[in-house]
Order: C-alpha cells, then sequence, then structure tokens
C-alpha cells in the first residue's frame, strides 16, 4: 500500500508536511521521501525505512528544507517522490495505486518514446510509468485524465509545481483523497487523521475521478468527479488507522460494528475475547461489547523499539525475531478458552504461529474469528496483499486440496458463499491445517453493513472475484 500528504501554505510548510508524512507510517514499511518547493526551487529527499522510523531517517532533511509546498510519502515499493523535469516545466510527483498492464502501456503506448529505470525486482518504477504518461498530453489535467484512463488497476496521485499542487483521486475512488483547510493554507491527504493535530479542518473528499489543483490561498476542482466509486473495504477493516474516517464513516466505529456483527452469529463460549495487535482491538471491543464476554489482553506487542516496519537483518533468526515482538501475559492465558479475533487470514502462517504461541503459554483453546470473509483473489487494484499469488492465500491451498490445482473462477464462487458445503469443507480445512479450535469468519454482508454505506460503492473483489 502506500500513503501520501501534500501541503500549500503562506508560511514553510515544512513542519506539516513532516509530521503529516509521518502519519502515514502505518501504510507502508520500504520507502519514504519528501520534496518541497521554495525560492530555492525543489529539495528533495528519499530514503529507507526498512529497519528505522521515518522521523529518524528524514530529522536532518527538515532542518534544511524550506519551502510554502511540498509532498512526501510512505511506500511498500517504489523510491518516490520523483523529481521530472518535461515540457510541463519542473515538478515532483508521487502515486498510490497499482498498474496491472504497465508492460503493455509501455511497449503500445510509449514505446520508443521514453526510457525507464528498473528497479530491483525488474519491474518499472509505476510512479515514472505515470509521469511518462502525463508528459505525453499538453497540460497536466489533460495528461492527468488521460493516465487514468490507461492504466488498469487504481491510481491516486499529488503533483508538486512551482504554482501549487495536483490532488487526483483515482477513477473509481478505490482510495481516498481528503483535503484539510486552515488559515496558512491546505493540505491533501491519503487520511485524515495527520491533520487532526495539525490544526487543519475537514474541507472536502475528493470524489472518483476527481482532479482539484490548491495553492496557499484556494482549492479549485479541475475536473468533476464521477458517479460510480469502488472504495476498498479493506480499508476499514485493516489498513485504515482507528482515528481516520473516509466517506464519513469512521474505522475505529466500522470494526465496533464488525466484532457486533460476528459476536450475533457465534455460540462459542470463551472465557476472554481478544484481539491481535492492532487492528483487531477494536472488532474484539465489538465482539466483547455485544457478547458480554470480557475483552482482556493475553499478550502485548512491544513497540517502544520495534515499530512496525523494524525487523533486524539476522536471516537464521527472522522467524523469531518475528515473534518476538507479543509478549504473553501468562495470568491471562493459562487455563482459559480465548477468542481471538484477527483482521483477516491470508497465508495464514503467523495466525498459526500465535496460536501456538498461545497454547504453549497454557491456553485450554483457542477461537479464531476474522474480521472479514476468506480472501479468495489477490487484490488486483491495491499493493495491499502479503502474498504473491493468489495461490499463497491459505484459502486456494485448502480448495487445491480438496478438488485439485485448476479451479475455475465459477468454482470459485461456490466457495465464497457461506451457506454452501464447499464453504463449509474450506472453513474445516483451513481450521485444521492453522490448528484452531473453532474458526468462524465474518459474513460478507454482515461486513459491508459494519461500513453503513451504499454497497454498489465499495469494492468486494478480493472475497468474490466480482468487479
Amino acid at each position: 500500500m502506500g500513503g501520501f500528504f501534500g501541503v500549500t501554505s503562506k508560511e514553510d510548510c515544512v513542519f506539516d508536511l513532516y509530521f503529516g508524512t509521518d502519519y502515514h507510517s502505518h501504510l507502508g514499511t520500504r520507502r519514504a521521501g519528501l520534496c518541497v518547493y521554495g525560492e530555492k526551487g525543489y529539495d528533495r529527499a528519499i530514503h529507507s525505512i526498512e529497519n528505522s522510523p521515518f522521523r529518524t531517517k528524514f530529522d536532518k532533511d527538515v532542518n534544511n528544507m524550506k519551502g510554502n509546498y511540498g509532498i512526501g510519502c510512505i511506500s511498500d515499493y517504489e523510491a518516490q517522490p520523483l523529481l521530472v523535469r518535461s515540457h510541463h516545466g519542473t515538478f515532483a510527483i508521487t502515486t498510490v495505486g497499482k498498474i496491472n498492464n504497465a508492460n503493455e502501456i509501455v511497449d503500445e503506448i510509449l514505446k520508443d518514446k521514453v526510457h525507464f529505470f528498473e528497479m530491483g525486482n525488474s519491474e518499472i518504477n509505476q510512479t515514472e510509468l505515470v509521469a511518462a504518461i502525463i508528459n505525453q498530453k499538453a497540460n497536466f489535467v489533460e495528461g492527468i485524465k488521460y493516465a487514468q484512463e490507461l492504466i488498469d488497476g487504481s491510481m491516486s496521485m499529488l503533483i508538486l509545481t512551482s504554482k501549487g499542487i495536483y490532488a487526483a483521486r483515482d477513477k473509481m475512488g478505490r482510495t481516498p483523497i481528503i483535503i484539510g483547510k486552515k488559515p496558512e493554507g491546505f493540505c491533501a491527504t491519503f487520511e485524515n487523521t495527520p491533520f487532526i493535530n495539525l490544526g487543519y479542518e475537514q474541507y472536502k473528499e475528493l470524489g472518483p475521478g476527481e482532479i482539484t489543483v490548491m495553492d496557499e490561498n484556494k482549492i479549485t476542482t479541475l475536473s468533476e468527479p464521477g458517479s460510480k466509486m469502488k472504495i476498498c473495504t479493506f480499508l476499514w477493516v485493516y489498513y485504515g488507522y482507528p482515528s481516520s474516517s473516509y466517506e464519513g464513516i469512521s474505522v475505529e466505529k466500522m470494526r465496533y460494528n464488525c466484532g457486533a456483527k460476528i459476536a450475533s452469529r457465534d455460540s462459542a463460549k470463551p472465557d476472554i475475547v481478544a484481539g491481535v495487535p492492532d487492528s483487531g482491538t477494536a472488532h474484539a471491543v465489538g465482539y466483547s461489547n455485544e457478547s458480554h464476554i470480557p475483552f482482556e489482553r493475553p499478550f502485548i506487542k512491544y513497540t517502544p523499539t520495534w515499530p512496525r516496519s523494524f525487523m533486524p537483518t539476522i536471516q537464521s533468526k527472522r522467524n523469531l525475531i518475528a515473534k518476538m515482538k507479543l509478549i504473553a501475559v501468562k495470568d491471562l492465558i493459562e487455563g482459559k478458552s480465548l477468542l481471538l479475533i484477527d483482521d483477516s487470514i491470508v497465508r495464514g502462517t503467523q495466525l498459526r504461529e500465535t496460536t501456538e504461541f498461545l497454547y504453549e503459554s497454557g491456553a485450554k483453546a483457542v477461537h479464531i474469528r476474522p474480521a472479514c470473509p476468506p480472501l479468495l483473489f489477490g487484490c488486483k487494484y491495491l499493493n495491499f496483499s502479503r502474498s504473491n499469488s493468489d495461490k499463497e492465500l491459505i484459502t486456494r491451498v485448502v480448495i487445491e486440496e480438496l478438488e485439485g490445482s485448476d479451479v475455475s473462477q465459477e468454482r470459485l464462487q461456490v466457495y465464497a458463499d457461506p451457506d454452501t458445503p464447499e464453504y463449509a469443507n474450506m472453513v474445516e480445512g483451513i481450521r485444521k491445517k492453522l490448528n484452531f479450535t473453532t474458526l468462524q469468519f465474518n459474513r460478507l454482508d454482515d461486513m459491508l453493513d459494519s461500513v453503513g454505506i451504499d454497497t454498489d460503492k465499495l469494492c468486494t473483489y478480493c472475497w468474490n472475484g466480482k468487479e
């Protein structure tokens, strides 16, 4: 995934840019960057954040940067923002999204017109590709629209120029862009959490495909939003920070609703309810409130020196190190029947290890309740999945064991229906493989009800394969 933050200000913007970008650190773990424009032109810094938090890497840069306009990003993939020189003049660009047809665009549209630098995995930097597409047109608005039409996937972006910042939400609104306002200027952000403590008030959310430009004095809509939206439901379930909201719906409140829905269909009688830190916690609170089963924290995530992105590069100890963030509270585990809520099950490796960890600490039973339905398809629209292939998903592993390797898209739909025997067999196969006492997934209809907006506006592809 990833996140970005942009700011235009009558005063120096670097303080807001630094902290506004840092507040997106839960959305990415690999690269981060800042770029500002001021009297001396553009100034940019990009660093790896794989083994240290954002603030420690950019502390020196922000003391030297000066400017009234700036953009920053946190990314799980390519280094950005990129600084580009073209017939539009010099500009910086940062993106969030996924391009499924990058090679086709290069071969068919941009062939012999431009060259690209490859990243370490031999893929093209998608932000560089977006910049190249924009440069095919006479102005930024035409270029952004052209990019949105060409790209199979999704693409939201911020473009920093000497006259202001363009903010463009992807054409189906799969990811958000929220505008904040204060007397000194404006900000454009992936989440509203970053501006809450920076003195901004929410001004507007961009609609699907909407393009705006902002300077320190005003924000202007250059292309009106479209009528159709498919925002990623997983933003509420997992990725969104608890204090954020999308389309007016609170992440924390949605997770309470989700947990309550799971409890309303559950017959388990555990001693305590717990959430896998951090995103499972609010779901577990909702379950506890509905069921009146006590919410407790049988293990604690150690965070003071272990930020989300931190993983020491001691290859022989990586599995052990991954477990070291969780510390058992044995008095709350020993002899107890635990019901544990996680945001989802992808490959199942971490949750199996967590379950084994609880058994080793004396748990009598471990009931697992994922907050979303079984993931049957890898995401086509955002780089959020922790699996590299659909076949790595625990659901697909079990289905292949049940049916063989060639399972059609149509046949997979049967496994997406919680009322079929095939679904029940898949869930039982997952339970056995991961050694849970019981396993019960949240239903898709209940999860969508927990969001509370028109379900036609929510993307559900990873659960049911529907576009």
